[in-house]
């Protein structure tokens, strides 16, 4: 029996206790939750064989009865143990209890969702000439390289897996240090899946030096990797002598596009919502406010009141508005991107900041901080803070809107305010990103794509076209009714 305080390996369905053993946090008060093994090429390269194996010796990559009834297992796996989750996820990332169960709400829609698409779009043939045929047959392209964050570990663990394990594709799990005891959980649930070959998914947890071989194999023909941009870019430079498929989702900046006509009392809650939920520590993060000059005073007022207001505290007290960071390194980190900023001229609206005396001091806890500022090329509204740092800006024009939402390297997601029914779709065409909500934020479905333009991606999920990012096509032509 595994101990519930130490995290293991999960390599072709046993538990695999070998690498260095380390400790794990917890991010509100700084205590050791427990320990954990630490991968390192030797855990990494045992897990590709053992995809390699099940791909090669098992009927996975073209039973799709059994790929359907895996994912409808694991889906009740996982709904069973959501409570568990849920708690788990809050006390070693530090992000609020609820904020953790709504986490685990997009587990089993979407192993469904992906179950789903094993019957759809598998190919097709057509009769282009007497007695003359073309088939196109789709297949898994092998072994999947699946590197998940510790911000989001068990839903963005799933949206890639999903698709993966739908394609017919093996898989090898390179899970975060930060969520040690997590994953080890996770993958007790996958375990549990009576269905599911030994070998079909393999999980290891470490940093990079479980990455790189992953990255560096070439049994390993697709990456699916979540993260900043700096480490994207590092991941296509090592992939690129074996021409891998890379699927990137990556850093953002999503502005907050406010116009004068804009309803303002549905505005703030959900602006404090996209800053606060996971401690400002996602992808898509509301992190710009862009607000036009003839409500500038109001949206500045009320934004700077109801901010102040956030109550931070640990994860698992309700009473609490926001979590903590991920560790104290971070806590610094985004100080210093405040105090950075502030010394360049931003004007301080709301500082928050860290704890400094009291029992909130143990913790990675920061205060969520607003800040206007007047360029758009500060390097505050250039770099993603991973943290609860707003920066307001204010703009004239509808033009003046679009250029300024566009201005940074990043384009994963926006969000425009008006009560204009011409205005959004007109708006919305201009920005350079991949999802834009009109009056709303973070508003996902597994049906439609999730992604990112410029530098905050590479590929989509979610969706139709989700699974093609683990398939091959094949055209076969073959003329049996043609007399020689």
């Amino acid at each position: 029996m595994v101990s519930k305080n130490h995290a293991q390996h999960w390599i072709n369905g046993e538990w695999v206790n070998t690498g260095l053993t380390r400790e794990t946090i917890n991010p509100s008060t700084g205590e050791v939750l427990g320990t954990y093994v630490k991968g390192g090429k030797e855990e990494a390269e045992l897990a590709i064989k053992a995809a390699q194996e099940a791909f090669a010796n098992t009927d996975w990559r073209t039973n799709r009865e059994l790929r359907h009834q895996v994912l409808l297992e694991m889906a009740e796996a996982f709904e069973a143990r959501k409570k568990d989750l849920a708690t788990m996820i809050a006390t070693e990332n530090g992000k609020l209890f609820a904020e953790a169960s709504f986490e685990t709400e997009f587990v089993k829609p979407g192993l469904h969702f992906s179950a789903a698409t094993i019957y759809t779009d598998y190919g097709r043939a057509a009769e282009w000439g007497a007695g003359k045929y073309s088939i196109l047959v789709k297949e898994p392209v092998g072994v999947v390289g699946i590197s998940t964050p510790w911000n989001s570990p068990l839903a963005l663990l799933i949206r890639s897996l999903a698709p993966a394990l739908a394609a017919g594709c093996t898989t090898v799990l390179k899970m975060p240090d930060q969520t040690a005891l997590t994953n080890h959980l996770i993958a007790e649930v996958l375990a549990s899946v009576k269905s599911l070959p030994k070998g079909v998914i393999n999980m290891v947890t470490g940093g990079h030096e479980v990455l790189e071989p992953i990255v560096s194999h070439p049994a390993v023909p697709v990456i699916s990797f979540t993260g900043s941009t700096k480490t994207g870019r590092a991941l296509q430079k090592e992939s690129a002598p074996y021409l891998k498929r890379l699927s990137l989702e990556l850093g953002g900046k999503t502005p907050l596009i406010v116009f004068d006509d804009a309803n303002i009392d549905a505005l703030i809650p959900k602006a404090i919502q996209a800053l606060t939920v996971f401690s400002g520590q996602f992808c898509m993060t509301g992190s710009r406010i862009l607000v036009q000059k003839g409500i500038a005073d109001e949206v500045r007022k009320r934004l700077s009141e109801e901010l102040a207001k956030v109550k931070v505290g640990p994860a698992m007290d309700p009473q609490y508005d926001m979590g903590a960071l991920i560790d104290m390194k971070s806590v610094k980190r985004v100080d210093g991107m405040v105090e950075d900023a502030i010394a360049k001229g931003a004007k301080v609206l709301v500082r928050g900041g860290p704890y400094t005396e009291g029992e909130l001091a143990k913790g990675a806890f920061y205060r969520p901080t607003l800040l206007e500022v007047k360029d758009s090329q500060a390097d505050i509204v250039q770099h993603e803070a991973f943290g609860p740092i707003l920066t307001l800006e204010v703009f004239e024009t509808e033009s003046e809107a679009v250029k300024k939402a566009n201005a940074t390297e990043y384009g994963l997601a926006a969000s425009i305010w008006t009560t204009d029914v011409d205005r959004p779709l007109r708006v919305a065409r201009g920005i350079e990103a991949g999802t834009i909500w009109i009056n709303d934020w973070v508003v996902m479905r597994d049906e439609f794509e999730e992604g990112g333009y410029k530098q905050s991606g590479v590929g989509r999920q979610r969706g139709m076209t989700s699974i093609n990012e683990y398939l091959e096509m094949k055209h076969i032509v073959l003329q049996p009714g043609v007399i020689q």
